[in-house]
């Protein structure tokens, strides 16, 4: 496999902006070394079965700050920090467990939802199928959940998989990639989403108000899968009751036995703590100082956070791990021209936060809007919506960033996110390691990972095209996100492309072209309707 490689180079290697014959050496070099002294899955198992999920601001969190600031620090990178940002409470779940006692004994699958209290020792009571989406439904449950545990979810009928849960891409269907996606904008769906957001909060309310003692929700996934999500860690905004995630075929079971006229009576305990000791979170970066202070800088990241039903491996373990490989095996290959940073963001599974916080503070702001909560979920959803764009001092030093948070697929190629202009250094930069299957640039974006924010003020950043594994369909923020999910081979790949494309980016007398400076875009659709059962 790797005579296959290197063969491959050695024929691409003069397409590289650099003198052919130095090319070729450092770009054998950084091979080698990715791949026969590899330290990329090492990484991975430390991150997972050592420290585990890495939920933001939590003592697991803790750990895992001090444990990247020793590993690049060791390495010999310089400028090792956290970056702090505001944040809110921390959260961990201590044991758990869930069962049902009525009409027979029976162990749940389930997981607290995070920034979810305390049960206060076991919680115990019947329940009520009493599915609630929208404020109007309210109505029909007043006066009937004292006392009870609500099931506040639609039960649906279960599926069976018509694909394989795991996959690589076909060419086919990373061809159908390569479209460019316009843009959409439309303020409308702002205000659903922020609507969206604030039901939670008030769902809680209404139940507290109404005497329930807790609340139970349904996997998303079938399959005995649970994940725990939730998004009320600002401080000021913690739900008043305790809430649980059950399996989905649990979750039948109870709303079948209800139909039938039984009465199922459950009992759970969530041994969870906040620790509100430092409310801000970290990122972490980390350097290797360039010779040229004026040329700018280059960066890769990947997110640091997971959630807690599983180990947090291949979301995002698996990025984390190739970021800090890519890191030591640059810190092998001497002074680039441009510095190359390091960044490992928390707060991405909570609304990117970690990577916005970046953004505002060395690129550029959005001005928030009057009375809202700059940091909260709600950011999330209005922070591209915000104008004028405010380019801060470092703006322009950024020259490239790529970001890997797709589980530990392969690279196959790069998102030119829209930039047609990028397309062909992109591509230049990539043909090294067309021998590895990983060339393709194509027109598409992607969203929901940390370059996001990034490209939304115009800098060129990046996430790479990852074969799918089962990433979605089994380990994405799941109690099966464990290390043995993750690919060896794959993830020795993504190091060395992740560590390639940042040496090239780093060296190379071209610099990607930037996209305009956003300025705020009429609606796109401005005859389209609002239906009022949507809301």
């Amino acid at each position: 496999m790797i005579r296959k490689y290197f063969a491959a180079l050695s024929l691409t290697a003069l397409a590289i902006a650099m003198p052919a014959a130095a090319q070729v050496d450092e770009t054998n070099r950084l091979v080698d070394e990715g791949m026969n002294r590899s330290q990329v899955m090492s990484l991975a198992q430390e991150m997972t079965d050592d420290i585990g999920p890495r939920l933001t601001n939590s003592p697991a969190m803790r750990r895992a700050e001090a444990w990247a600031i020793d590993k690049f620090t060791g390495w010999g990178l310089q400028n090792v920090r956290r970056d702090p940002f505001d944040f809110g409470r921390g959260w961990e779940i201590v044991s758990s467990s869930a069962r049902m006692t009525v009409p027979r004994p029976l162990q749940l699958t389930a997981i607290p939802v995070a920034w979810t209290p305390p049960t206060s020792g076991v919680l115990s009571g019947e329940v009520i199928v009493a599915p609630m989406s929208k404020l109007r439904h309210f109505d029909e449950y007043k006066g009937k959940l004292a006392g009870k545990i609500v099931m506040i979810s639609m039960p649906g009928t279960g599926s069976e998989p018509d694909k394989a849960a795991f996959r690589r891409w076909t060419s086919e269907e990373l061809g159908k990639l390569d479209a460019f996606d316009q843009p959409e904008y439309d303020p409308e769906e702002l205000n659903a989403r922020l609507k969206r957001v604030e039901f939670v909060e008030k769902l809680d309310a209404f139940l507290k108000t109404e005497g329930a003692i807790g609340w139970v929700r349904m996997s998303y996934r079938d399959g005995k899968l649970v994940h725990g999500a939730g998004y009320n860690f600002r401080t000021g905004r913690t739900l008043n009751l305790p809430g649980i995630e059950l399996s989905a075929e649990d979750y039948r079971r109870l709303v079948r036995l209800t139909k039938t006229g039984r009465k199922p009576v459950i009992e759970f305990e969530n041994n969870v703590r906040f620790d509100d000791s430092d409310r801000n979170g970290y990122n972490i970066i980390a350097e290797i100082p360039g010779s040229d202070p004026k040329a700018g800088y280059v960066m890769a990241g990947a997110h640091f956070d997971s959630w807690v039903a599983g180990d947090g491996a291949t979301d995002n373990a698996a990025g984390s791990a190739v970021v800090m490989e890519a890191a030591r095996i640059l810190k092998r290959m001497g002074t680039p021209k441009r510095t190359i940073r390091f960044a490992l963001w928390s707060g991405e599974e909570q609304g990117l936060i970690g990577s916005r916080a970046y953004t505002e503070k060395y690129l550029a702001r959005r001005e928030p809007k009057p009375g809202t909560d700059p940091n909260g979920l709600e950011a999330f959803y209005d922070w591209t919506y915000r104008y004028p764009i405010i380019p801060q001092p470092g703006y322009n030093d950024l020259k490239a960033y790529f970001n890997m948070d797709n589980g530990s697929g392969k690279f196959r190629g790069i998102y030119a996110e829209g930039n047609a202009a990028a397309v062909p250094l992109l591509k230049e930069w990539l043909s090294p390691f067309s021998g590895m299957d990983a060339s393709r640039v194509v027109a598409a974006d992607t969203s929901g990972t940390d370059h996001v924010f990034m490209q939304a003020v115009g800098v060129p950043a990046y996430q790479f095209i990852q074969d799918p594994l089962d990433y979605s369909t089994r380990t994405h923020h799941s109690n099966a996100d464990t290390f043995d999910h993750l690919k060896a081979e794959d993830m020795r790949q993504a190091a060395v492309v992740m560590a390639g494309m940042l040496w090239q980016s780093a060296n190379s007398a071209k610099t990607l072209p930037r996209q305009p400076l956003p300025v705020q875009p009429a609606v796109t659709d401005p005859f389209k309707v609002k239906d009022p059962d949507e809301e």
